[in-house]
């Protein structure tokens, strides 16, 4: 476990900013605001998409990252656009992380504290898909 240092909580507000812009509390399409950063200070943003098998919000900025060419990640923090609270990731994105970025630190919420661990540490014992 690492402590948070003054980018990670800029990439907190990062996150809380595009929910905001973007919550749907009506319809609820869009109620997860997302911020990765890339190893090289880079910062994308993604809003889940809602419907029977929609993409989470981590996903969405994964997915723009890697458009761009982005292969390096560093961090990446998820925001509930009710409370705009931290929130953990699911298993379907603990599971991309995984597969995809093992080392990268993951802002969770933990007994009310605010803590980054690595991906890795996410699902001890997990399946691995060869890329």
């Amino acid at each position: 476990m690492e402590k948070l240092n003054k980018e990670d909580f800029e990439l907190i507000e990062i996150a809380k900013n595009v929910i905001k812009k973007n919550y749907d509390g009506v319809k609820f399409n869009h109620t997860v605001g997302s911020a990765l950063r890339c190893k090289d200070g880079s910062i994308f943003v993604g809003v889940n998409v809602y419907s029977v098998h929609g993409a989470c919000a981590e996903q969405i900025a994964i997915g723009t990252a890697i458009t761009e060419g982005k292969r390096e990640f560093d961090t990446i923090v998820a925001i509930n656009g009710e409370n705009e609270e931290v929130m953990s990731p699911c298993g379907n994105c603990r599971q991309l992380f995984s597969d995809y970025m093992p080392d990268i630190f993951v802002i969770i919420k933990d007994c009310n504290e605010i803590k980054k661990i690595k991906a890795s540490e996410l699902i001890p014992f997990s399946y691995h898909a060869q890329y």
